[in-house]
């Protein structure tokens, strides 16, 4: 009998009504991710990026938010072709690329995600998740429509390129990275910076200019209150192991005087 796989990320967006709301998964415990897809948020990202997680792990934290609403995204550590392919036979359909900083890194991200003669990416369907071991018809000849890629700025070079790399065709939606970009313009730590605010309003308006999705990374409320007023199409406002870190300092505080 014929599968079928869950709507992508992109239709998500395309289909949302209001900003979309998600969290980062850092811990590598498909426990952890479990939890956080019942949670009501509508989405995750399980990174690998600044993550402990490998393939494997990966692996059983998709299967563990599989049969939760949460649409999840894969972060890969880095925008290489192989990594990229892997991650999508693991079943991942939506994928996010980090520091793209220019349309010919984002036409490669692409690439990656697509097969000849439209991309590179090693056909392996018959033995992988993605295609759940040939049982999705047409796999092969749609992957395209089942996979979603997001690319991040995260740099002063790919702010000024924002509009050439939101434009690039097979690119759904761009995720601004406040950390990094305050980094790079100098401003280290410092991501309520008054340029790295500019900066990212900047890239909101040359990608939302192209007609692409964007969104945010804010931990801070007030600052995700901010970006959504703004118009941002998803924000991620939190993640597993900082808020688990917060929680238990609180929870020491409350009871142990020499933690306050």
């Amino acid at each position: 009998m014929p599968l079928h796989l869950a709507p992508s990320f992109r239709s998500r967006l395309a289909d949302a009504d209001r900003s979309q709301i998600g969290m980062w998964v850092c811990s590598g415990s498909p426990v952890i991710a479990e939890i956080a897809a019942g949670s009501g948020v509508d989405w995750l990202l399980i990174d690998m990026e600044h993550s402990a997680n490998s393939l494997e792990s990966i692996l059983h934290q998709l299967q563990a938010v599989a049969p939760y609403p949460a649409v999840p995204l894969v972060r890969v550590p880095w925008n290489d072709a192989v990594i990229i392919k892997q991650v999508l036979d693991l079943g991942a359909q939506n994928i996010i690329v980090p520091m793209v900083s220019s349309a010919a890194e984002a036409e490669a991200a692409v690439a990656a995600t697509r097969y000849p003669p439209h991309g590179v990416r090693g056909v392996g369907s018959a033995l992988s998740r993605s295609a759940r071991w040939n049982r999705v018809d047409g796999y092969l000849q749609d992957a395209a429509t089942h996979v979603s890629l997001t690319v991040q700025i995260e740099t002063a070079a790919g702010v000024e390129h924002a509009a050439e790399i939101a434009a690039v065709d097979g690119v759904d939606a761009v995720f601004v990275g406040p950390s990094d970009l305050a980094a790079s313009l100098g401003h280290l730590g410092q991501q309520a910076h008054p340029e790295v605010l500019d900066a990212v309003a900047r890239t909101f308006a040359a990608v939302k200019g192209a007609g692409t999705a964007v969104g945010v990374n804010a931990f801070d409320p007030a600052g995700a209150d901010a970006y959504i007023a703004r118009g941002a199409d998803f924000v991620a406002v939190g993640a597993d192991v900082a808020m688990l870190a917060r929680a238990s300092e609180a929870l020491a505080a409350r009871f142990i005087p020499a933690a306050r």
